[in-house]
């Protein structure tokens, strides 16, 4: 087998590993999985990196498993949370764990016939039925509650500073998850669950599960990536907007590609190797290139291609560098091109105002346009002087002192784009 941790080191994905994990890794095709908390029906990029693990484990020769936790959904994983979590009700558990599975099919096929062909599982099919009581007996007598305080979710809560501590609902997700380590150990003979650092401790209760419910001789391993962090210290994954998710329905593909072509270079030249498939020798050349040229910005321009292609497919990839080059074309051709919904995104940060259409029933004069009613620019005096020096132009066209604004103007029937010099935009919407 080829050497999959050290693919993953030099990529900057492990965190904590086992030992013996490699090992296992090399010697055979080893069955491994990562669970997907259904706290919604889609996934944003956080969830990108185990995705990305799952799909390098089957590229290595292993065998991946999507659990989705239909069961440990209903509870709420206490890792890196300060506050209980809001249960679920099971409608939307049920929504959510669908969507979830329809993002993950897009990554993995399910419905392979190759030897490591990945698995998509849900807990809550093998703990539904499973009573309070044989839980307790089974599983609960397995497992110290020493062992399981010692655990730095635990730990954390119990010592924070709202003081509400931990329910016994939450303080039994480790042994939920770790018992799912055991089903699928005993089912798939899985030995390797793979998580964020924050799983570190439900991970190894797992291990410990495994062994102690399967008698001498049983084995199993864990390995955790870093949490992605953002160079400046903020939330990887967040924008103004919120969450960036792998749902165009959610997070349009031009936002999406936006996102990753604004990432800072220290960010690009971590996430290059985080979010991409591209091979070593590539991504030093990429990043030797950008050091050269960082203007170019190559590493960005290449990273954004590389995820959306993966995450929406080339036809959509190409449609968002379209709309992200309309802004800069000559004419308005390509805006005109546009859906309305991406047009809007595109002038997102633009100044803008709205105007009555019957204001441009009969023309609206320049001047006015720029000044009174907008405010683009600060007085009269300013918007005649612009104009006479022909520094203004209306929908990339420039227009003088005597240019009206009509209806035909419009495009979409309700936008009109005016400009000073190069860098200075305004958008009117016509309601």
């Amino acid at each position: 087998m080829k050497n999959l941790v050290a693919e993953l080191q030099w990529r900057g994905l492990v965190h904590d590993i086992m030992p013996g994990t490699e090992e296992q890794l090399l010697k055979e095709m080893t069955t491994t999985y990562i669970g997907f908390d259904p706290t919604s029906d889609s996934l944003h990029i956080g969830s990108l990196v185990p995705i990305i693990l799952l799909v390098h484990l089957e590229k290595f020769g292993h065998k991946p498993i999507a659990l989705v936790g239909g069961a440990t959904g209903m509870i709420g994983d206490p890792s890196g949370k300060s506050d209980e979590r809001n249960l679920l009700d099971e409608a939307t558990l049920e929504k959510n764990v669908a969507g979830i599975k329809a993002v993950l099919s897009r990554f993995l096929d399910f419905n392979s016939t190759a030897t490591n062909a990945p698995i998509l599982v849900n807990n809550y099919d093998w703990m539904k039925d499973f009573s309070f009581i044989n839980f307790a007996r089974d599983v609960g007598k397995r497992i110290t509650v020493n062992y399981m305080m010692a655990k730095d979710s635990v730990k954390k809560r119990l010592s924070g500073e709202s003081g509400e501590g931990m329910s016994f609902t939450e303080f039994t997700y480790q042994l939920i998850q770790g018992y799912d380590f055991h089903h699928l150990y005993k089912t798939h003979h899985c030995l390797l669950q793979m998580g964020g650092s924050d799983q570190w401790g439900n991970i190894t209760t797992g291990t410990e599960l495994v062994r102690r419910m399967n008698g001498e001789g049983a084995k199993a391993y864990a390995m955790t990536c870093p949490l992605i962090t953002k160079a400046d210290g903020s939330k990887f994954g967040k924008t103004e907007g919120g969450n960036v998710w792998l749902t165009a329905d959610k997070t349009s593909v031009y936002k999406f590609y936006q996102f990753w072509l604004n990432t800072t270079d220290v960010d690009a030249e971590k996430y290059i190797k985080i979010f991409t498939f591209l091979e070593k020798d590539t991504v030093e050349a990429l990043i030797s290139e950008h050091h050269e040229a960082p203007h170019l910005r190559v590493l960005q321009k290449r990273l954004a291609e590389e995820v959306t292609t993966f995450v929406h497919g080339k036809e959509a990839l190409d449609k968002a560098i379209f709309a992200s080059n309309a802004f800069f074309s000559p004419t308005m051709d390509d805006l005109a091109q546009l859906d309305i919904q991406t047009f809007r995104e595109v002038f997102e940060g633009v100044p803008q105002a709205q105007m009555q259409r019957s204001e441009i029933e009969n023309g609206l004069d320049m001047v006015g346009a720029l000044a009174a009613k907008t405010g683009f620019l600060s007085s009269n005096s300013e918007a005649m002087r612009e104009l006479k020096q022909n520094a203004i132009s209306l929908n990339k066209s420039k227009v003088g002192v005597e240019y009206k604004i009509t209806s035909s103007d419009l495009v979409h029937n309700q936008f009109v784009m005016l400009q000073k010099g190069k860098k200075n935009y305004y958008l009117i919407q016509v309601i």
